[in-house]
């Protein structure tokens, strides 16, 4: 799989921004709190969404744009296997 950018410069600039955001709260949370694992979570995605922004590809957009391309061909298969029928002459044997 070739990773190519699929997301904009914009997005990557709020996505890093969120995330460092996320993350400075989180390890603030965890220096008071080191028992609790959902701020040690909330690192983990803060962090994805910094890397997301800094590589500028977001996994589940690139999964979201091939199920579309996916639906899009099943649509256009079963829209000329339609056409197809609708050319062919019917039989009548009298």
């Amino acid at each position: 799989m070739q990773i190519k950018p699929n997301i904009g410069i914009l997005n990557a600039l709020i996505r890093i921004t969120i995330g460092f955001t996320v993350l400075s709260w989180c390890t603030a949370k965890l220096v008071k709190q080191p028992w609790r694992d959902s701020y040690l979570v909330m690192a983990m995605l803060g962090g994805m969404k910094v890397a997301e922004g800094i590589v500028r590809f977001c996994p589940l957009t690139a999964l979201y744009e091939q199920g579309k391309d996916v639906m899009d061909n099943r649509n256009e298969n079963e829209q000329g296997n339609k056409q197809h029928q609708d050319q062919m002459i019917p039989y009548n044997p009298t």
